[in-house]
């Protein structure tokens, strides 16, 4: 699947950002080889992402994908600094 690029508002930054995040960081998850899987939120197609900065951060992501304009964008929803086992678990996957 082809991503059009991010979708990014005054909806969803405020919630990315409170952790510290800033919106160039997790785009370079999406740059890089992120392991993605499936969120277990139940009204929302909703997935989750793992991976790594440029500066070699890890950052865990849940975001989704909506079709606007015939594009497919990636909307983040939240974005965290990753705990030492999510990074393992990471790691692992390689």
């Amino acid at each position: 699947m082809k991503i059009a690029g991010f979708d990014w508002d005054e909806g969803n930054w405020p919630k990315c950002g409170k952790h510290g995040v800033g919106r160039e960081e997790i785009e370079q998850v999406f740059s890089g080889s992120p392991v993605v899987m499936p969120d277990p939120a139940p009204n929302e197609p909703r997935m989750r992402a793992i991976g790594k900065t440029a500066a070699g951060r890890y950052v865990f992501v849940v975001f989704m994908l909506r079709e606007i304009a015939g594009s497919t964008k990636l909307r983040p929803i939240s974005a965290r600094y990753m705990h030492q086992k999510e990074i393992i678990h990471y790691e692992s996957q390689k």
